[in-house]
């Protein structure tokens, strides 16, 4: 694949591998984003446009969590925040895997430290950003867990009962040990958090496998 912006060739083949490959042409109409706060608000992966839209709306940060990667949708959003004065900011977050000691504390470096108002995505705007803006709400805003949780649910496209739903059982793993041993989060991810240990107990269910990785073919 030619991703040289500069040719016409490389343009369209860019633009194409991001509508037909990527699915940006389902995101053309369907847009997901929901405000979290005043100065954050999620959403799945944003095309030009909508990323030119932001900016006129004020976002100053986009976050993405699917990271540098080789799809189209990647060059053409890094192209459309530098032409639009928005700081992007590449964070890693696994879908079908507990998150690591080193993603957590990245997440709350992360959120204490990029310029407000911004905009979190993955591909669909249904597990990662989900798990991140979990951490968001509970983390910078103060939210209880319980109701930062919220932020994963079907209305959003989340299955938790597929592979993805180890990023919500990772939190009630927290929650449990919590309400036997009041402990701080970050002591418990320190001192206590397994993440082989949490990955080695949760089961999905096969339909639901099969729902989001066949069918929804989520990433």
């Amino acid at each position: 694949m030619d991703y040289k912006l500069d040719t016409a060739k490389g343009r369209f083949d860019t633009y194409m591998h991001m509508l037909f490959v990527d699915h940006g042409i389902l995101r053309i109409l369907y847009y997901t984003k929901y405000a979290l706060s005043d100065k954050m608000a999620r959403t799945n992966q944003p095309l030009p446009f909508q990323i030119r839209r932001e900016a006129e709306n004020g976002v100053k940060t986009i976050v993405n969590l699917r990271g540098e990667n080789k799809y189209g949708s990647y060059f053409l959003e890094e192209e459309a925040c530098k032409t639009h004065g928005v700081e992007m900011v590449n964070f890693t977050v696994k879908s079908r895997d507990v998150p690591s000691k080193e993603v957590l504390h990245g997440a709350r470096d992360l959120f204490n430290s990029i310029e407000y108002p911004a905009l979190m995505h993955c591909k669909s705007g249904a597990d990662r950003v989900g798990f991140m803006s979990t951490l968001y709400l509970f983390l910078h805003e103060g939210k209880p867990l319980e109701e930062a949780l919220k932020q994963f649910h079907w209305t959003y496209g989340h299955i938790a009962e597929g592979k993805t739903g180890i990023l919500d059982y990772f939190f009630d793993q927290y929650i449990q040990y919590n309400a036997e041993t009041p402990t701080d989060f970050f002591d418990w991810v320190d001192n206590v958090y397994d993440p082989d240990a949490v990955k080695e107990s949760f089961t999905a269910t096969w339909w639901a496998n099969v729902l989001v990785d066949r069918i929804l073919r989520r990433e």
